[in-house]
């Protein structure tokens, strides 16, 4: 097995979108795609609805995927294929936007407020830029977990993992999608496909994804327990691990444990032209989507 050594970690940047959503963006809108297929997450976490209840109203997708995972609350999601339906704790959306759609996601938060959850947005490559649109929800009770002998535990959401196949599917990146949860000071090696790009995204708790024999990384803050805190080698809260190629992650939870989004992806390696939601290889293509959308006609039918 080979180490897959850290390449670079960095914070989540706070922002907003939508009609006023605040949110924390984990990487995207970079000219360098470094996370090729995935061009951008984002970390939308708040207790107060003020915050996030406004939404993000109608609004039009072209050239990509979108990943969506609530850990709690809701989302109300509505689309110009007629699909509606309410994504709650632990479910998952998948939409293949392809030739275009319009849609809307509206976060309620829970009893007491509060809502989480991560929008992950996958590129398609130039053969299926212009695909039929697809959707499919999944609710949190269909996605499979595993739990290791020490207290380890992950849900699957896509790819292939510990024996189990997450449910969403059909996906052009083929990505490997994990929800992992370590106890306290646990110590563990995950696989991953050696030439995938792959990223981990903690969102609780704190470890280390360097293994003891690699080179001790330099000092990042650590958001946690509502105090900033410099930890020699150890990554926090809302913290982005991008890592080199190689057959395995490492990663040693601190004393708290510590929580993470572990995912992976074939790059594409193709030009992106990029103009807000819509996803294109080419600025003429971004023109005509853009034509396409003032015309009235960015909405087809039977393209694939």
């Amino acid at each position: 097995m080979t180490f897959r050594p850290v390449a670079s970690q960095s914070k989540a940047v706070p922002t907003m979108e939508g009609a006023g959503v605040h949110l924390h963006r984990v990487f995207g809108f970079d000219e360098q795609n470094l996370c090729d297929p995935f061009l951008m997450m984002d970390d939308f976490r708040n207790d107060d609805p003020e915050k996030y209840a406004k939404g993000f109203p109608w609004h039009p997708h072209r050239g990509i995927e979108t990943i969506t995972y609530v850990l709690t609350g809701e989302v109300e999601h509505a689309d110009s294929l007629g699909n509606r339906g309410v994504l709650s704790d632990g479910a998952v959306q998948w939409m293949t936007a392809g030739s275009g759609i319009m849609h809307q996601e509206m976060p309620s938060g829970n009893a007491q407020g509060q809502m989480h959850g991560f929008q992950l947005w996958a590129n398609l490559p130039s053969s299926l830029k212009m695909t039929t649109p697809r959707y499919q929800d999944i609710s949190g009770s269909d996605i499979p977990h595993v739990i290791d002998d020490d207290g380890t535990v992950v849900r699957v959401i896509t790819g292939n993992f510990w024996g189990k196949s997450g449910p969403v599917d059909g996906i052009a990146a083929d990505p490997l999608y994990l929800d992992v949860s370590l106890p306290p000071n646990v110590t563990k090696r995950l696989p991953v496909d050696t030439y995938s790009s792959t990223f981990a995204y903690i969102f609780a708790g704190y470890g280390t994804f360097r293994d003891a024999s690699a080179p001790v990384g330099v000092k990042v803050e650590k958001e946690f327990a509502g105090e900033e805190l410099n930890i020699r080698d150890m990554s926090g809260n809302r913290t982005l691990v991008r890592f080199d190629t190689g057959d395995e992650i490492f990663v040693r939870s601190g004393d708290e444990g510590m929580r993470f989004l572990l995912v992976s992806g074939k790059p594409i390696q193709e030009p992106v032209a990029w103009h807000g939601p819509i996803v294109m290889n080419t600025r003429q293509e971004l023109m005509e989507a853009i034509r396409d959308l003032q015309n009235g006609t960015f909405i087809r039918e039977n393209v694939s």
